[in-house]
C-alpha cells in the first residue's frame, strides 16, 4: 500500500511541474511575441490574442 502511494505522490508532483513549465512557457510566448520587435510577428501574435479574445490593449 505504501508503494501505491508514493507512486500517486511522484504522479502528482510531475504532473504538478509540467503544468508550471507549460504554464511559465506560455507566459514567456506572449511576452515574447507581444513585445517583439519585428512587427510581423508582433502582429501575428496581436491577431492571434484578438482571436481568442485575450485583453491585450
Amino acid at each position: 500500500m505504501t508503494t501505491t502511494v508514493q507512486a500517486q505522490t511522484q504522479v502528482e508532483a510531475s504532473t504538478k511541474a509540467i503544468a508550471l513549465a507549460v504554464f511559465i512557457f506560455g507566459a514567456m510566448l506572449v511576452g515574447v511575441t507581444g513585445f517583439a520587435h519585428s512587427q510581423t510577428l508582433h502582429n501575428a501574435a496581436h491577431d492571434s490574442r484578438h482571436a481568442m479574445a485575450f485583453p491585450c490593449h
